[in-house]
């Protein structure tokens, strides 16, 4: 690294769960975030501010006024940008460094494998299942392990995915076949708290820095499977692990 980097992120490389082989690992990574909303919007910025070499931005929405009271990167000049352009924006101004690619698209099954190819993690904070599922069996087909962070109302979701890996979960295995429809409820329908969406994309985040670091720092952990349960009102949090499903049609005999 060069001097001004080794700057910018001294305090990761003093951290001796980081160190310097861990800041080079994340300087070499590539993370596809999937929605560049309440979730997209801290994840990024922890994961810019990490120094994640490389990030690609998925979303097919523009910045409503409404998104300002938690989508963090935007401004009342943005309304009616893309949001990945915008967040893209916001990246080159924050670190010129960084390497990124915004795609004003919705993430779909078809389109799903290319969008991904090449990365070592997906961070998924897209707001419905079926899209959600569509990510998560395009990661399971191309080895790259997923994190998924969601949110409904004051509870979040947050876990690592592997289910490419042997014995190991997929997001599928998880919440089933049942939910490949777009049914479920908007943040404009349940409405959400702008602090609890930044704790959520800010653990997600960290989510995926562990999947980054695994096997060079001793917080490479990902703890696949494990799905941390967020309750904001409490506040508390809470951990389950998920199991693999034999059948499932992502990751098992069927897919």
């Amino acid at each position: 690294m060069t001097p001004d980097r080794l700057d910018r992120f001294a305090r990761h490389i003093v951290l001796p769960e980081v160190g310097a082989l861990g800041q080079a690992r994340l300087a070499a990574s590539h993370v596809v975030l999937v929605g560049m909303g309440g979730i997209g919007s801290p994840a990024l910025q922890y994961l810019a501010g990490a120094g994640v070499g490389r990030l690609t931005l998925i979303d097919d929405d523009v910045v409503e006024a409404s998104n300002l009271q938690r989508q963090t990167i935007y401004t009342q000049a943005d309304i009616g940008k893309p949001k990945a352009e915008a967040a893209a924006a916001w990246l080159a101004e924050f670190d010129p460094a960084l390497a990124v690619t915004a795609h004003v698209t919705r993430i779909t099954r078809e389109n799903a494998p290319e969008l991904i190819a090449g990365a070592d993690a997906v961070l998924d904070g897209c707001d419905n299942f079926a899209t959600r599922l569509a990510v998560s069996d395009a990661c399971v087909k191309a080895g790259v392990p997923l994190t998924s962070a969601a949110l409904g109302r004051f509870q979040g979701q947050v876990a690592n995915f592997a289910g490419h890996r042997q014995d190991h979960a997929c997001y599928r295995c998880f919440v089933g076949d049942a939910f490949d429809a777009e049914d479920c409820d908007s943040c404009a329908d349940l409405g959400v708290l702008g602090a609890m969406v930044g704790m959520v994309g800010a653990f997600g985040a960290m989510a995926a820095m562990r999947v980054l670091l695994e096997g060079v720092s001793t917080l490479g952990d990902p703890q696949w499977g494990q799905l941390h349960v967020l309750d904001g009102l409490k506040p508390s949090l809470r951990t389950m692990r998920i199991a693999r499903d034999p059948e499932c049609s992502g990751c098992g005999s069927r897919h």
